[in-house]
């Protein structure tokens, strides 16, 4: 089984899919649309890597507002998820997402990533935190169920 992870913004789609064990993400790719509302080809892109990896999960991104309250791009995600699961009927989790770009801008810098070339990976890397805290948090699900 793979999971897939998105990192949904108004002009892109960061992607990252697990390993088959559910151990690690791995960036994939970043995807482009012209306007925040044209979506069919983002979601056909979507559906194609699903298909092209085998993937049985979906997680999206959930960008609630610090203070813990649902905003615009919080419900954005919402209705991204409902069409997600319409069109390929899989599951799609929320995961809070808070600071995760961040956290992805800085782990870019600290590797030395130039600027001019941050906005071409920074998407991805968020896809990938997004994803693997959900994977830690499915295996520290399992070992508290083994105990």
């Amino acid at each position: 089984m793979k999971i897939m992870g998105l990192d949904l913004g108004s002009k892109t789609v960061g992607v990252a899919i697990s390993d088959p064990l559910l151990i690690t993400a791995q960036p994939v790719e970043t995807i482009t649309r012209k306007e925040e509302n044209k979506l069919r080809q983002t979601l056909a892109r979507i559906e194609q890597l699903i298909v092209q990896n085998g993937v049985e999960r979906i997680v999206l991104g959930y960008p609630k507002n610090m203070n813990d309250t649902i905003g615009d791009r919080a419900r954005f995600s919402e209705e991204f998820r409902e069409k997600l699961e319409r069109r390929t009927g899989l599951e799609v989790i929320l995961w809070d997402e808070r600071l995760t770009t961040v956290a992805a801008d800085e782990a870019l810098i600290e590797s030395g990533v130039r600027r001019e070339n941050r906005k071409k990976y920074v998407d991805q890397i968020a896809a990938v935190f997004i994803l693997q805290e959900y994977l830690d948090h499915l295996a520290e699900s399992k070992k508290e169920e083994n105990k």
